[in-house]
């Protein structure tokens, strides 16, 4: 497979490898205080159910059987609400973080629970009708992102076909990413600090080596992690 592709893997290896899902829950959710004083951001709820199973259930329709979700900020009321995940038809396993990692160290925390293949993360906070399954049939050599098409100087990457691009003018980038990724735990096989941003501190490397691809989203996508983002997806589930 070439450097930085993505492609459907062949049914022999789908047959051998179930591929897993991390989500991101371990954040402060400082933006909706005072509401996350008392509630992790993932647990508020959407449509009556909190966030985070939501996701879950996006995961399980789209084949995902095992479950990664570190944990920090209140996260004992997360793990009472997942347990083992067998409710949701899912494994959950938890990565706990006694101070946080932000994105990067918290995935690289988990690596070991997430196995050798490419890995789906999603960040807490979004609500999306993105259709996971046709991520779950991917594989990649470093990184797949998914992108929304965004205004010049908003956003995170340039995408050209499959190829993602970061530039250090950003009026060259085209898309903003959506917190949506197939990762191969390969990319954090190198000197890397206990605490960092997967896109600040790796992933924008990564893409200006041209070993990023992605690919562009135009459906639902909104961020609750602020009071206009989760009134937004509220309106959207009444």
């Amino acid at each position: 497979m070439a450097i930085g592709d993505c492609r459907s893997r062949p049914e022999s290896e789908t047959s051998e490898h179930l591929m897993k899902a991390m989500i991101l829950a371990a954040g402060r959710g400082t933006r909706l205080l005072p509401l996350t004083e008392s509630m992790p951001k993932p647990m508020i709820p959407i449509n009556s159910e909190p966030m985070i199973v939501h996701q879950i259930r996006w995961l399980k329709r789209a084949g995902i059987r095992e479950v990664v979700v570190n944990v920090h900020h209140l996260g004992e009321q997360i793990e009472a609400c997942l347990g083992s995940g067998k409710h949701l038809g899912v494994h959950v396993t938890f990565s706990r973080e006694s101070r946080l990692l932000e994105t990067g160290g918290g995935i690289m925390r988990a690596l070991e629970f997430l196995g050798d293949h490419p890995f789906i993360v999603l960040n807490g906070d979004v609500w999306t009708n993105f259709p996971f399954k046709s991520l779950a049939s991917k594989s990649t050599e470093y990184a797949h992102l998914i992108l929304k098409p965004a205004d010049a100087e908003l956003g995170d990457f340039e995408l050209v076909d499959s190829a993602v691009r970061w530039h250090s003018d950003p009026i060259r980038h085209t898309h903003t990413f959506c917190g949506i990724s197939l990762l191969h735990p390969r990319i954090f096989a190198r000197p890397l600090p206990e605490v960092f941003s997967i896109t600040r501190d790796l992933i924008f490397e990564l893409a200006q080596q041209d070993k990023i691809t992605g690919e562009s989203f135009d459906g639902h996508w909104i961020d609750i992690g602020s009071p206009s983002g989760l009134k937004s997806a509220r309106r959207l589930t009444m």
